[in-house]
């Protein structure tokens, strides 16, 4: 669906800034044209729906993705019944275990609204079909409709969720910035625990993993929390004693905080957190009492750098007047429209707003809604739970089904040792399937080795998983590994893939800032997926140095090291202030030999 749906429900869902009660429009904000407008009944110069100029078409129905529209589902034959059931089920597919129903609605789009009488029994059949194939209905808005007749006509928009099986839950990662102190952890801890704070970061307690954070209250690593979603679109957190393993059962949608570090300090740990866990959406998190200010702007570059969809949370506005409230809006606004942003603000005001903007946002990349609410008191924090609810993933099945054909392929974000198990990494399955007792190899090792192993056991959201597809997050046990084997930035993959290291590449990059000139020789922090590790610059092509916002194919050559690099991966670099984005485009890749090294290494640890 795209910016018409709004004005067909609610129409308050507004441009921040903009007029009161001034719907989302079409591009250029000019009202949608074609379509039949003209039809439009109106009385005394405005339609029963109370807005004048409703567009009595949305866009037509499209054969794929999870949006389905109906007319109607009245006393539907046996026949056409298994049909609609079948239809559903793709439709479930498609959206990942969601799919959402505009009853009332012709295929081609046309907004022809049901009476009253035919809503209550296409409810009831689709709850029928529904139940069929395991899923819940949630009706998310209903809307009054007025073109051809002096009948009250009703279109519904409604949400069909899965129910999961076999702890397939849909799964969608948010990475948290922010400036320190504006409120990210303990909004998480409101969040997950399902209690608000007192005002002096109690809520944020249980999120934090050392003890300076807990002294400082500040940040200092990476910590995930989990928030889930039911099938019938409820909460499901800590608030009931629950454990993540009961979480995970009862949730059909799963919600994984990402809590990156808000200090500059900590800088090199947030981008890792961005370019290593692939997170779907970003929220970035604003103190009202502060606006934009600290590292507020420098992580709104990373994820508009990264190409990350991010919504916006003001927070703390228990603390500020209505106005400061305000000021802090049209601050955000402001940049959101620079040429560089080039972002269309969208304050969410109320459960209707929140369902438009979360379609919104993720069909369109301009689109940035922006909540108001208090941790404290927990002034709209409802509206940011509907979000969540409504808000779909990224990629669609089909997508997923290509990436899981690939072969293995697991990213090593974090290394543990677990007492009685043994060596753990924590990662994303990039492509493929990975199950328990697989065989793989690790690498590379500092001589650019990779070394076998075997999966022995596997841990998604803190549950036994028995297989792990790609897309999805989780812990692998290893064993007896020697741990002093491995690093992050490492991967694990398929042995038949035969993977490509190298330590001179070359990316085509942007130089964001530099205070004096960019030249050969001159070293910096590499970030690209999970690696980070210095490099330094070998040849610039065609130039000689390099001044801030010019463009040029630089070749790298990592100092430490070989890595896993793959062509067209997003690189972005920094050293001091220095800062700059691009892709990879070419690598120099080194050979391995096979070589034997079992007796070094020890049984089960071959290096080819």
């Amino acid at each position: 669906m795209d910016s018409r749906v709004s004005e067909l429900f609610g129409g308050c869902c507004r441009p921040a800034g903009g007029g009161a009660g001034g719907a989302l429009r079409g591009r250029g904000g000019a009202a949608p044209s074609g379509g039949g407008g003209s039809k439009t009944k109106k009385k005394n110069g405005r339609s029963r729906g109370g807005k004048a100029n409703n567009p009595p078409y949305l866009p037509p129905e499209a054969e794929d993705g999870n949006i389905e529209y109906k007319l109607k589902l009245v006393n539907p034959s046996q026949y056409r019944f298994e049909h609609l059931v079948t239809q559903m089920k793709w439709r479930l597919q498609e959206g990942r275990g969601e799919a959402v129903y505009q009853i009332g609605v012709e295929d081609n789009g046309l907004l022809v609204g049901l009476s009253e009488e035919e809503m209550r029994a296409s409810l009831k059949t689709l709850r029928r079909m529904a139940e069929k194939v395991g899923a819940d209905i949630t009706v998310l808005r209903e809307r009054e409709v007025d073109y051809d007749s002096d009948v009250p006509r009703k279109i519904t928009e409604v949400l069909v969720r899965k129910v999961p099986d076999n702890q397939q839950f849909l799964d969608l990662r948010v990475a948290v910035l922010g400036n320190v102190d504006s409120g990210k952890s303990t909004l998480l801890g409101v969040l997950t625990q399902g209690e608000l704070d007192n005002g002096r970061g109690r809520a944020r307690l249980n999120l934090f993993r050392h003890l300076h954070e807990i002294q400082s209250g500040r940040t200092s690593s990476i910590s995930f929390e989990i928030l889930g979603f039911n099938s019938k679109g409820e909460v499901v957190n800590y608030s009931d004693s629950r454990t993540a393993e009961e979480i995970c059962e009862s949730s059909s949608k799963m919600i994984t905080f990402i809590d990156l570090a808000g200090h500059h300090k900590y800088l090199k740990t947030t981008i890792f957190g961005l370019t290593s866990y692939c997170p779907d959406f970003a929220m970035l998190v604003v103190s009202a009492n502060t606006g934009i200010a600290g590292t507020t702007r420098e992580h709104l570059g990373l994820a508009m750098a990264l190409k990350v969809p991010f919504f916006i949370v003001i927070s703390k506005v228990d603390l500020c007047s209505k106005a400061t409230v305000e000021r802090t809006v049209k601050q955000l606004e402001r940049i959101l429209k620079q040429p560089g942003c080039n972002k269309l603000p969208l304050l969410v005001n109320s459960d209707d707003d929140a369902v438009t903007a979360a379609q919104q946002f993720a069909q369109s990349p301009n689109i940035t809604p922006i909540f108001t609410l208090s941790s404290v008191s927990g002034e709209n924090l409802d509206l940011l739970k509907v979000f969540l609810n409504i808000l779909p993933p990224l990629t669609n099945s089909k997508e997923q089904e290509e990436l899981m054909q690939q072969l293995t392929e697991f990213q090593v974000d974090e290394i543990y040792t677990v007492p009685e198990v043994g060596t753990v990494v924590g990662g994303t399955l990039s492509s493929g399937i990975c199950r328990e007792g697989e065989n793989l190899v690790v690498g590379p090792t500092d001589d650019g080795k990779f070394l076998r192993l075997k999966v022995c056991s596997i841990q998604r959201n803190r549950s036994a998983c028995r297989v792990l597809r790609a897309g999805q997050a989780a812990t692998l046990a290893l064993g007896p590994f020697d741990r002093s084997l491995l690093r992050k930035g490492m991967v694990m993959v398929s042995p038949e893939m035969n993977p490509t290291i190298c330590s001179v590449f070359e990316a085509e990059i942007v130089l964001l800032f530099h205070a004096t000139t960019f030249r050969k020789g001159f070293q910096v922090t590499v970030h690209v997926g999970n690696v980070r590790q210095t490099a330094v610059v070998e040849k610039i092509h065609g130039k000689d140095k390099l001044r801030t916002g010019e463009k040029a194919v630089v070749c790298f050559r990592f100092i430490k090291h070989p890595e896993y690099l793959k062509i067209g991966a997003k690189l972005l670099f920094r050293e001091g202030v220095t800062k700059g984005i691009g892709h990879v485009t070419d690598l120099q890749a080194i050979t391995t030999k096979e070589n034997s090294l079992e007796e070094s290494l020890g049984p089960g640890q071959l290096s080819f």
